[in-house]
């Protein structure tokens, strides 16, 4: 019982040492399993037993046998469903070829060139050298996303390090079990017939269950065949049964299965995504807390000194500074991604829960079968998942300034509200260049908005979800739009510090138009563009125009002239270089006007007399 709670305990603290000292949590928890683990037994306590027992002499322990390989097993397909349910299509329409090859081409160049080093190194059979290269291809999502969400870089930047961390476990899961029965099986055409049976096996069955139980999931979602207060666990045992029904049919085959059908529901017309969405996050996070200190309380210490020495080093620099930059050059050779941004593909790779997990697992059998040289196995993976976490934690950000890929200013655009008159102006920041997302918690509204080709979210700005979405990383203003004063005043307040870096602005109430005071420098547009006279504005001229501006004293006559229309509302100015102003009550652009700039505006086209 102490144990199970300290576990638990020492997790969710762990996650907190996390936040606060903006690192990857996998970092803290591997230190703290190793520390209550082979640490506390060699040095800490004294009957040299560790003070968390996953597994005692194979049978007793917290799990007893193969139940914490079991229990493994179904935490990681839980975690994979959670990540595919963020992967959304539209993130990826600008580097879609970029992440096939990452995960096709820099999976082969990552599997054969460690497993070359490996075996020169250490050496180490070929069999076992593969072994451990194939559990190094993963880069996981459970430590990527940390990383990220603390650098401000460009949306397809994120996107391909994102989805390459979520689609490449299963596949790093599927190349290991592959040479894992290549070491069990006796004779080379033994193995040749298992692997194209069982790769077959792994692709068709992944596939098929992942993909039908998502559409059946979302069909009892959507006809409310589920009660609401039973929804979360009904999907958390879908998840769970399409793993289990997966892994009957073909071994390995559950991981696939389980991203399959995360991408099938996040990518589909699913009611309640954002709270099931909510639910596997709180999940996978307890999950990860324990598998971690689990998992690094279960390495034993002799096997840790197995890694004391030079070859140790050799291998995790040839793995990171050659093996990888290799992998990632070569995927995206010809690619829309600059100089800088692969560098930093190079850079960020480190490696998460799966490598651990199937390490342990694998590694203990192969132990247990008397393979010479398997107890390397588990103890480089987690060298590999140690090191690599450290690195990116630690140099990251600082690798981001270097190569000149963090976004020293973020010029992303955040919309709160997502109605008609959100989604003209949104439509317009985005055909002049610049990254816009609607948010709303309409599910209309966003539907609508995404038909148009722009990138919506459905949440609600009372929750904290936002703060945490690595596609905002970009964003550095902020425009509240909803018809309600509250609601604008609450995301300017709440969201301005995040998101409003360059400029956080909201409509003007209906109380401060119709007041003679000074209106707030916050305040966007003109000082009567309030909800409602915009919404009337676009519903009679559903357009922006754009006038050319000679000088300060011409803006300020063409404003002017606007200011006495009813059915004009100016917008944005445009500088010489393309780049967008906003025009609020802070006056300060009117000095930096010069000739040739435009002034954008919503609703009917003005005289030529009057420019």
């Amino acid at each position: 019982m102490i144990e199970l709670a300290g576990i638990i305990i020492l997790g969710i603290l762990a996650q907190w040492v996390a936040w606060k000292f903006k690192i990857p949590a996998i970092l803290p928890l591997i230190l703290i399993g190793l520390l209550v683990g082979p640490i506390a037994a060699e040095y800490l306590s004294e009957d040299k037993t560790k003070w968390i027992e996953p597994i005692w002499n194979g049978e007793k322990g917290l799990f007893p046998g193969e139940s914490l390989y079991y229990f493994v097993s179904l935490a990681i397909s839980i975690i994979l469903f959670e990540g595919g349910l963020t992967l959304k299509r539209s993130e990826i329409k600008n580097v879609g070829p970029v992440i096939t090859k990452l995960i096709t081409v820099g999976s082969a160049i990552t599997f054969f060139g460690a497993g070359i080093v490996a075996h020169y190194i250490f050496n180490l059979t070929w069999e076992l050298s593969f072994l451990f290269s194939a559990l190094i291809i993963v880069t996981g999502p459970t430590v990527i996303t940390p990383i990220l969400r603390n650098i401000p870089l460009k949306k397809d930047l994120s996107a391909v390090l994102k989805w390459e961390g979520i689609l490449i476990d299963p596949i790093g899961a599927l190349v290991a079990v592959l040479v894992f029965e290549f070491i069990s099986v006796e004779g080379d055409s033994g193995f040749t017939k298992t692997a194209f049976l069982e790769f077959g096996k792994i692709i068709l069955f992944g596939t098929t269950f992942g993909f039908t139980f998502a559409h059946g999931l979302a069909f009892a979602i959507n006809k409310k065949l589920i009660p609401h207060y039973l929804l979360n666990v009904v999907s958390l045992s879908v998840v769970l049964l399409v793993f289990v029904e997966s892994e009957i049919f073909a071994h390995e085959s559950g991981l696939l299965a389980v991203v399959v059908m995360g991408m099938v529901l996040g990518n589909g017309k699913l009611e309640n995504i954002k709270e099931l969405l909510y639910f596997k996050e709180s999940l996978s996070v307890l999950l990860i807390s324990i598998l971690f200190i689990l998992l690094a309380a279960n390495i034993d210490y002799k096997d840790l000194t197995l890694l004391y020495n030079w070859k140790t080093v050799a291998l995790f620099l040839i793995v990171v500074l050659v093996i990888r930059p290799l992998a990632v050059f070569t995927s995206t050779f010809n690619s829309s991604l600059k100089l800088n941004e692969r560098l930093f593909v190079s850079w960020v790779g480190p490696r998460g829960i799966v490598a651990a997990g199937i390490a342990s697992l694998f590694g203990s059998k192969l132990i247990k079968q008397g393979v010479e040289g398997a107890e390397y196995i588990t103890p480089l993976v987690f060298m590999i998942v140690l090191g690599t976490v450290l690195l990116n934690a630690t140099t990251a950000r600082l690798f981001a300034k270097i190569v000149g890929v963090f976004l020293k200013k973020s010029e992303g655009i955040l919309i709160v509200g997502a109605s008609k008159i959100s989604q003209l102006i949104g439509q317009y920041l985005e055909d002049n260049g610049r990254h816009v997302v609607l948010i709303d918690s309409n599910q209309a509204n966003i539907e609508n908005t995404k038909n148009l080709g722009l990138e919506a979210i459905e949440t609600n700005i009372y929750s904290n979800t936002l703060m945490d979405n690595i596609e905002l990383n970009d964003v550095g203003y902020l425009l509240a739009l909803t018809a309600s004063p509250d609601i604008n005043k609450y995301a300017i307040t709440k969201f301005s510090k995040q998101f409003g870096e360059n400029g956080s602005f909201r409509l003007i109430s209906p109380e401060e138009k119709k007041s003679k005071s000074k209106k707030p420098n916050e305040v966007l547009f003109s000082p009567f563009g309030d909800f409602d006279t915009l919404n009337t504005v676009s519903r009679l001229h559903p357009n922006i125009h754009e006038v050319e501006i000679k000088d300060k004293d011409h803006y300020k006559k063409v404003f002017q002239t606007m200011m006495d229309d009813t059915e004009i509302i100016p917008l944005f100015l445009k500088d010489n270089d393309g780049e967008l102003h906003v025009i609020s009550s802070n006056e300060a652009i009117l000095d930096k006007i010069k000739e040739g700039w435009l002034l954008a505006y919503l609703g009917k086209p003005i005289n030529k007399e009057d420019e």
